[in-house]
């Protein structure tokens, strides 16, 4: 009897331990739930601005996660480059429709030049920034400025992974209006026909007894995935000007649009 009445009112010392609260995993437990709250909150507003609530949080959450802010033991397709391929090509059809609709009289080659100018980069890129989405993304260390590691075209891409996003959470009809709501403006900006500007440029100089603009390579800058070109074009007579661009074909485009609106060449309102 007295064996178990000591055994009663004095526990083991396992006992002991498990009859303590545990105070190291308070701490975390709070931080856990700290952390889930300030991803819930931050992930309702991207849905206030995108004017769509995910039935599944996680592709939200992929839709913003670039491949270097991956584990070593996660795969690439945990980062939003899936969901980019797949973005990519909603984007393209709805911006089909839009502007097969918007211009009926349009053939087919001025609707491929206003698709190219809707769907790219620099456009997607544009897009995410007005939808305030740049502070979203998830880095790893990428090196560099926060400004490089946020260039063109990682913006562009988590445009279009979020589109893809939008697509799989909510179908086709839910993108549509995504990309409507942020495109429909950008689509009407220039309703007359699209014309290259070193075409307008080169036309304009024969009409005007000046030889072909030549265009020079004046400096290339930024890494050799990135780099940034500029370019200046030049007519006797007149002043150079100048274009920057990500290609030297955009550079020279841009430098030839510079000297367009500058001379007040015709035409150059519309481009």
């Amino acid at each position: 009897m007295n064996e178990e009445t000591i055994d009663t009112q004095n526990p083991s010392p396992a006992g002991e331990a498990s009859a303590q609260p545990d105070a190291t995993r308070a701490p975390v437990t709070k931080k856990k739930r700290a952390k889930a709250a300030a991803q819930a909150a931050a992930a309702a507003a991207i849905e206030a601005r995108i004017g769509h609530k995910f039935s599944d949080p996680e592709l939200l959450a992929t839709a913003f996660t670039h491949v270097s802010a991956l584990k070593p033991v996660r795969k690439r397709g945990d980062s939003y480059q899936r969901l980019e391929f797949l973005g990519d090509r909603v984007l393209g059809l709805v911006v089909a429709e839009m502007l097969y609709r918007a211009f009926p009289k349009a053939d087919e080659g001025e609707l491929s030049k206003r698709l190219a100018d809707l769907v790219r980069k620099e456009t997607c890129a544009d897009v995410a920034k007005s939808l305030g989405l740049a502070d979203d993304i998830k880095l790893g260390q990428m090196g560099g400025p926060a400004s490089a590691r946020l260039r063109i075209s990682v913006l562009g891409d988590i445009c279009e992974a979020l589109i893809g996003a939008v697509f799989l959470d909510g179908g086709f009809a839910a993108a549509a209006q995504l990309v409507e709501r942020n495109w429909v403006e950008r689509m009407r900006k220039h309703r007359r026909p699209l014309r290259d500007p070193k075409t307008v440029l080169q036309e304009w100089a024969q009409a005007n007894a000046l030889p072909t603009p030549v265009y020079r390579e004046i400096e290339r800058t930024g890494p050799h995935h990135d780099p940034q070109f500029r370019v200046a074009v030049e007519l006797p007579g007149l002043a150079p000007a100048e274009g920057l661009g990500g290609s030297k074909r955009a550079a020279e485009k841009s430098a030839a649009s510079v000297m367009i609106v500058r001379e007040g060449v015709p035409g150059g309102s519309s481009l």
